[in-house]
């Protein structure tokens, strides 16, 4: 059994760290993730854990640190936001490149310009494609969760890539909530040390990261793909495992009132909450029928797991933190519009972005959503396929 303390998100990422016998941790400080470094600090110097924690002058030094720790076998930790992943953002590919299973919390927040401190999915949208596992945290307990899991992901052998979770900054990193947290005994037991298949041995001289002529290149970036896709299984294994020590499963995604929706809302972070929460007062308080979508797994996309929740949906309203400028969709949306015509979905889709630099939705703007799509769902037509929440609601 855990127990309940009280934490702020980047509290929940630093003492998951500290019970995950982590070997190395590497990061340059950068608000709104600041705190998880300070925190992970503090463990080492107080000796609380055997953990080498590496100063450095950016986060691409961090990053390119934690690379050369993973080859050498060591579990490797390391934590970013906006701009400093951004500064990252070349190292991000050389790391999945090297099949490094690196973990990286990212406290998601703005990119400047102007300058914006507070969340939005902007910073992990542009890296999407970093060939990362990358999961989302509705809330402070799954921050937690998914950091311990996410080791356990990363590092298994049919998967060996870096994995990423996300928490909105501010909404999680700095507001405290009630977290169950587990013995480090339980931890060790789910979590063993990492057994590297590969490793720099001056004993056994590999090479790693070689030239590859176009006649080889691709052939690494396809079993890049072959890994990412097979972490789909791993990630269910995992979260069933979890489930049965903690009584928390986690899956890909979580579906509330989508038995018989007619509309509903796919979301992704702290949002889910705000929508869930509306979702399951419009089927009590007026009998709607109405649901919420919360995707966990945004890489690899859980298509199967998709199609399944969202095989009876007359309209589904896709709401992105994150603006594509010049694009038709925005991340999500676009995902989910490839999606339809791989799979044929038929129902209709809506794709708001939302939630810029801090820009909350609100539930009475949760409650106008679901209305509007309520009168697309009888074919009213919507006042626009795309736009931004506060528009268009």
């Amino acid at each position: 059994m855990g127990k309940r303390i009280g934490l702020m998100g980047d509290e929940a990422v630093a003492y998951a760290v500290k019970q995950c016998d982590v070997g190395l941790v590497s990061a340059y400080p950068i608000t709104p993730q600041t705190i998880i470094v300070e925190r992970i600090s503090e463990y080492v110097a107080n000796g609380e854990i055997d953990t080498e924690f590496v100063c450095v002058e950016s986060e691409h030094s961090a990053l390119s640190v934690c690379v050369g720790a993973s080859l050498s076998g060591l579990r490797v930790f390391t934590a970013t936001a906006s701009q400093g992943l951004a500064l990252m953002h070349e190292v991000l590919y050389a790391a999945s490149g090297l099949r490094c299973p690196i973990v990286m919390a990212v406290a998601n927040r703005a990119l400047s310009a102007p300058l914006n401190i507070h969340c939005d999915h902007s910073d992990m949208m542009g890296s999407r494609d970093c060939g990362w596992v990358q999961v989302f945290a509705e809330n402070v307990q799954e921050a937690y969760d998914w950091v311990i899991q996410a080791f356990k992901i990363a590092e298994h052998p049919d998967v060996q890539l870096p994995t990423v979770v996300n928490l909105d900054g501010f909404t999680l990193t700095h507001c405290m909530e009630d977290v169950e947290v587990l013995e480090d005994e339980d931890v060790k037991k789910f979590l063993p040390p990492r057994k590297p298949i590969y490793w720099v041995d001056p004993k056994q001289p590999m090479t790693f990261g070689a030239w590859a002529m176009p006649n080889y290149y691709y052939k690494f970036k396809l079993q890049q793909q072959e890994a990412i896709m097979r972490s789909l299984k791993v990630v269910k294994e995992v979260g069933e495992e979890f489930g049965k020590l903690t009584g928390r499963r986690y899956d890909t995604l979580y579906g509330y009132g989508l038995e018989d929706a007619e509309v509903a809302v796919l979301s992704m972070g702290s949002t889910a909450g705000t929508i869930r929460y509306m979702a399951r007062r419009l089927r009590e308080r007026d009998g709607l029928k109405v649901g919420a979508l919360k995707l966990w797994l945004f890489r690899p996309f859980p298509e199967e797991d998709l199609v399944s929740a969202l095989e009876k949906v007359k309209v589904l309203i896709v709401l992105d933190r994150a603006l594509s400028p010049g694009a038709v969709f925005g991340p999500l949306g676009s995902d989910i519009a490839s999606l339809m015509v791989k799979h044929g979905l038929d129902f209709k889709l809506l794709n708001y972005t939302y939630g810029l630099g801090g820009d909350e939705v609100t539930p009475e703007m949760a409650e106008k959503l679901f209305k509007l799509g309520l009168k697309v769902a009888e074919g009213a037509k919507p006042p626009s396929l795309t736009g931004y929440v506060r528009e268009v609601v």
